[in-house]
């Protein structure tokens, strides 16, 4: 099984700029989903399936998965956006090197970088992506899609989380379960 090995280079031909934009556009979409987005990665993940990776919020990986973003290898600028969120997701220097050479890395180099969270082995990311999907869907809303818009780099929105906070409920309703060594019942959701 693969992540994505990549956009099927023969619709470039014609209309590279229209298929690059579909990329941005579905990367875009991903990046501004409110909840914490996952992606499962196996087998090969390149070019714009490193894309769609890199626009979610958590990677984890199966040894033996193999990373790539690749435009150098056919004469593409890299969306600007896209270039922008790879330098903050691995850094400088590891976002030039996997754009200069398009060469592939391993799943481990990839957790070095930074480019994923976890590697798993072979047989266990689907049951660690369960646990993990279990783990962030008890956990609070509130809390997550406003670090998720402060990890983004937004600076507009603290005052309107600080009066989500104070409405919500979920603080003292987060402190009482633990208090009672109970799970706790958020009530604020994404609208």
């Amino acid at each position: 099984a693969t992540f994505c090995a990549g956009a099927d280079i023969s619709t470039l031909q014609d209309t590279p700029q229209e298929a690059q934009a579909l990329a941005v556009a579905a990367e875009e979409a991903l990046a501004a989903f409110p909840k914490p987005t996952l992606a499962a990665v196996r087998g090969h993940c390149v070019g714009g399936g490193a894309q769609l990776a890199a626009a979610c919020d958590l990677r984890l990986a199966e040894e033996g998965a193999l990373f790539g973003v690749t435009p150098a290898k056919l004469g593409i600028v890299y969306p600007a956006s896209s270039t922008r969120r790879l330098v903050s997701l691995v850094g400088p220097a590891t976002a030039k090197y996997l754009l200069f050479s398009g060469e592939l890395i391993d799943a481990e180099r990839a957790l070095r970088t930074g480019l994923v969270d976890e590697v798993l082995p072979e047989g266990e990311l689907d049951k660690r992506i369960s646990e993990l999907t279990r783990v962030l869907v008890s956990r609070s809303q509130l809390t997550q899609a406003a670090a998720k818009e402060f990890a983004n780099g937004r600076t507009d929105r603290d005052a309107h989380w600080a009066e989500q906070a104070a409405g919500s409920g979920d603080t003292a309703e987060g402190v009482a379960a633990f208090l009672e060594r109970r799970r706790p019942r958020f009530t604020w959701s994404v609208s």
